[in-house]
């Protein structure tokens, strides 16, 4: 079947895993509805700014 030679995957290759302070922000709910908020404040800026 031929001389084939597999090759590991470097370290690289995979994701960053996330430490304890991220994975408490990314859990902590008020810190979810502020960032929903900022996201959306965000979009009607640029709806309402093409509908002027």
């Amino acid at each position: 079947m031929g001389n084939y030679k597999f090759k590991a995957y470097y370290d690289e290759a995979y994701p960053p895993v996330p430490d304890k302070a991220t994975l408490f922000w990314r859990k902590f709910v008020p810190w979810q509805l502020f960032r929903f908020l900022v996201l959306n404040i965000k979009m009607i800026r640029i709806v309402a700014g093409g509908h002027s």
